[in-house]
């Protein structure tokens, strides 16, 4: 007797060109996931290098996402800010957008969107803040789907508005009780080592939720798990992260093919 592939989606922050210089090895990340979400130019890369990792994105046959950010290129898109709805909604929907555009002049299509870093962070705790990217992100189109942190009120609005929201969990971050990440200052933010990666994306997925810090579980569907194209160990990570799924009886597929 056969038993059914559990399928899940693996994706990274890829695109992210900083002073003339990518921030990790796109190329060999995107032999490895299924999906890749791309800087939109804001925190990381401009328009030429924008159209180089579609590009590269498009021949290794993952699904393309937008990376949104704020307007900080200066702190990686890791400052906050506060911006008034307007605002905020003008933002998203100018990278989206863009990215939308250059995307099908690549010869492909825009499948989903992430925000990054500050952004994504506050959206997490502010409802407020969340309806108003996921508005953004519907009035782009209504088909895309929202990539969003699993228990956070980003990914309760993007179902609010009818969004396609997959709920992602990080490899490489630890969370608080709340279920936000564990600030970046702190040193125990990060988890380092890919073994450790798998160890700690495993339990979750055994577990069904989200493993705080402290142990607590937060219950939650979990449709994909990422990795940060940035850090120096991330090809090794997302390596050791796709032969652990697929021998835990895993099937990898894009974002489209799973929600």
């Amino acid at each position: 007797m056969t038993h059914a592939l559990i399928p899940i989606n693996l994706n990274a922050d890829l695109g992210e060109w900083v002073n003339g210089a990518l921030m990790g090895d796109d190329a060999a990340m995107l032999r490895v996931v299924n999906s890749a979400n791309i800087a939109c130019g804001f925190h990381a890369s401009d328009p030429v290098h924008i159209a180089e990792s579609l590009a590269l994105a498009l021949s290794h046959h993952v699904s393309l996402g937008a990376h949104p950010s704020f307007d900080d290129a200066e702190g990686f898109g890791r400052q906050p800010m506060h911006l008034e709805p307007a605002a905020l909604m003008a933002l998203v929907v100018y990278q989206v957008g863009a990215m939308q555009t250059m995307a099908r002049v690549a010869g492909g299509e825009l499948t989903h969107v992430k925000p990054h870093g500050a952004l994504s962070n506050m959206a997490c705790a502010d409802l407020d803040m969340a309806h108003t990217i996921a508005e953004a992100v519907a009035i782009c189109s209504p088909d895309l789907i929202l990539l969003a942190p699993a228990c956070s009120a980003l990914a309760v609005a993007g179902q609010t508005f009818g969004l396609r929201t997959a709920l992602e969990i990080y490899a490489d971050r630890r969370y608080e009780d709340d279920g936000q990440l564990v600030s970046r200052r702190l040193p125990h933010a990060m988890v380092t080592g890919a073994q450790a990666c798998v160890d700690h994306v495993m339990g979750m997925l055994d577990s069904g939720g989200i493993v705080t810090h402290s142990g607590e579980v937060l219950p939650s569907p979990i449709h994909s798990v990422c990795v940060h194209g940035d850090d120096p160990h991330a090809v090794e990570t997302a390596q050791a992260l796709r032969k652990a799924l697929i021998s835990s009886g895993y099937e990898l597929l894009a974002l489209p093919d799973l929600v």
